[in-house]
């Protein structure tokens, strides 16, 4: 064996010693995404596009609803809807019953055939684009997305047109994003710019779309995301006042008496504390329910036959509510019931909550067993009549307490929301945008807060990640400062560190005494640096203790970077990625005096600063913590923070 055959061996074998030093294999490369990252002024562009097509989608979207809603419902071909009018009886008689069925026997044929992630609320699915599959969503889901929940809302399944929507501009984005060449973290951005706007348009919410997109479907915040999505929110409500008006989505009295200015309010914001906790358990209960609805019907093996099964129920449901009350109630969105339970046209505290309890058997069937739709809507309306029910409760048990009922069902609307997403921020100022009522976002504050945190209490998961929890897909749940990322080199580094010729013999180290199982060492060769070993039990195993042969030189790996002590981690983490180095070696001096090496940064270093920041912060962080600006600018190209941190850990483990 010549030595070239020779070095060709002993560094194979040093590199094999490295991946198994802990039993494992070498583990399988990771593919990623180089692609080089769009200027922040071409991507705010593609934002704005995103913000015009999904406004236009929404548009058509309700139109759609709209056909068949009134095909189905009323006999007559006709786009005109507004889902804030009650729905007269139906022609069919008692036939309607069937009306949702063959809705969903049309769901479920959409759904298996063309796009089995159409299926549900649209959100979690998301926001598993975002986390797991670096925001790649098929183009098709924005078509059979449309006509699925059209279909199911349109024919009376219990459930949201906002979840649609969000799914609709999603995958918009992400459309645009896959035909664009852009940076993972961009694309990712356009698919949260796509849900903020396809929420906006919907609700004629702008600030509540960007809350949207900020709370629940954006990895990191920074300039160069929160642009696209304020310009992609604003530019999608601006398509559909264009067609819908600039009128809030739900008018209120004018005199709401929400929280009167005397001493006796002091009692009213108890009772809108209560109010929020017993939300809050209702949101649990939702969360509950709803998942309970899936483990049951998927005991059923047919799709056909599963979700038919589910619509005759809700199809019944419904005309035993029209037989008795009056109206259907429960089918579609229900932004019928709200209206009237704001002008407290519902009344009786004991019909209220009985509403409240068939929109969450009827969702919950709704969804559980296959339909296409969101849970925003179905929030809302179990809000409003839970608030009014619990306002006539207070007002019999406490006569004379000011307690206004529409005020309790708008706070209850947002805590509800508030509660059962997790969204917080975004609860209160969708609800304000839709009321235009700014009295009430004191007390909305407060019920959002006791209504989310009982929910947690109860249900540590919301209402969209239980379900991604649940397939092993865990989303992080908080959003701090990756605060290692500012520390400087000399901060993370491991001075431990020994600095030899590369004509030392490999067994002269091992024989140097009180050697450590682990060792990181520079390897020089005429004063300058020459390499990088990393020695553990492994590459002792693998390479021979005795040949003097085998020196430093021929075992150092070559693919290592020099930084400064000053140098800031994430510009460390940068260059490491960049030139796929396995070391960082840290230095003192300059180019015009002699270099000392202070320390050296491995991939294991980087963990245990990520370990000591997270530390600070409350131990429910531990489990999952949402990337802050500094873990993955999209305009450098780095992916999010999640998918860092999962290539992070598969490379030290190695």
């Amino acid at each position: 064996m010549n030595d070239e055959t020779r070095q060709q061996a002993i560094s194979k074998a040093a590199r094999r010693a490295v991946h198994v030093a802990s039993g494992r294999a070498a583990p399988a490369a990771v593919p990623d995404d180089d692609t080089q990252p769009v200027g922040i002024y071409l991507l705010c562009f593609y934002a704005f596009l995103v913000g015009i097509v999904t406004g236009l989608g929404a548009v058509v979207f309700r139109g759609l609803i709209g056909a068949v809603h009134n095909t189905f419902f009323l006999g007559r071909l006709s786009f005109s809807y507004d889902a804030s009018r009650f729905t007269p009886a139906a022609p069919w008689g008692a036939w309607v019953i069937l009306v949702p069925v063959a809705g969903g026997l049309v769901v479920t044929w959409l759904v298996s055939t063309f796009a089995p992630e159409a299926k549900g609320h649209g959100v979690p699915e998301v926001m598993d684009a975002i986390y797991f599959r670096r925001g790649v969503i098929r183009p098709v889901v924005a078509v059979v997305k449309s006509l699925a929940s059209a279909f199911a809302i349109g024919t009376g399944a219990a459930v949201g047109r906002e979840g649609p929507i969000i799914q609709i501009g999603s995958a918009l984005g992400s459309t645009l994003g896959q035909a664009m060449p852009m940076a993972a973290g961009q694309r990712i951005t356009l698919v949260a710019a796509g849900a903020g706007a396809g929420i906006a348009a919907t609700f004629n919410t702008p600030i509540g779309g960007v809350l949207f997109a900020t709370e629940l479907m954006m990895p990191e915040i920074s300039v160069n995301t929160f642009l696209p999505v304020a310009l992609a929110t604003g530019t999608a409500t601006f398509v559909g006042r264009l067609f819908f008006g600039g009128e809030p989505a739900f008018l209120v009295p004018v005199q709401l008496g929400a929280l009167p200015n005397h001493p006796g309010s002091a009692l009213t914001m108890l009772l809108y504390a209560v109010l929020g906790a017993i939300t809050g358990v209702a949101a649990a209960g939702l969360i509950r329910a709803l998942h309970w609805a899936e483990d049951s019907f998927d005991r059923i093996r047919s799709r056909y036959w599963r979700h038919a099964l589910g619509m005759l129920l809700v199809g019944s449901l419904m005309y035993v509510l029209m037989r008795h009350a009056g109206h259907y109630y429960v089918e579609g969105v229900g932004y019928a019931t709200i209206q009237a339970t704001l002008y407290g046209q519902l009344q009786g505290g004991l019909f209220l909550l009985a509403l409240a309890l068939a929109k969450m058997f009827a969702t919950s069937v709704s969804l559980g067993s296959g339909s296409s739709g969101g849970v925003f809507s179905p929030s809302l309306y179990m809000g409003a009549t839970l608030g009014a029910a619990i306002a006539s409760a207070f007002q019999l048990v406490l006569p004379g307490v000011p307690v206004s009922a529409p005020a309790f069902a708008m706070v209850g609307m947002g805590a509800m929301v508030g509660a059962g997403t997790g969204a917080a921020m975004t609860a209160v100022a969708m609800i304000f945008e839709m009321t235009r009522d700014y009295d009430i976002v004191l007390p909305m504050i407060i019920a959002v807060a006791f209504g989310l945190g009982a929910r947690r209490l109860l249900s540590p998961e919301s209402i969209y990640t239980l379900k991604l929890t649940r397939r092993g897909h865990v989303i992080p749940n908080a959003l701090h400062a990756n605060m290692f990322m500012v520390q400087s080199a000399a901060q993370v580094m491991e001075t431990d560190v020994l600095v030899l010729d590369a004509a030392v013999p490999f067994r002269d180290l091992l024989r140097s005494p009180g050697d450590p199982a682990f060792r990181h060492v520079v390897v020089t060769r005429n004063g300058q640096i020459n390499g990088v070993l990393r020695i553990n039990t492994g590459l002792r195993k693998a390479v021979s203790r005795d040949d003097p042969s085998v020196t430093l030189g021929r075992l150092a790996q070559h693919n290592y970077i020099v930084v400064a002590e000053s140098d800031a981690a994430f510009d460390v983490i940068n260059q490491l990625r960049q030139h796929r180095a396995t070391m960082a070696i840290v230095v003192t001096g300059d180019a015009s005096a002699m270099l000392r090496v202070s320390g050296v940064i491995a991939k294991e270093h980087i963990a245990d600063a990520v370990a000591s920041s997270i530390r600070i912060f409350p131990a429910r962080a531990n489990k999952g913590t949402r990337s802050s600006p500094e873990a993955g600018d999209p305009s450098r190209g780095d992916p999010p923070a999640s998918g860092a941190k999962t290539e992070n850990r598969r490379e030290t483990e190695s």
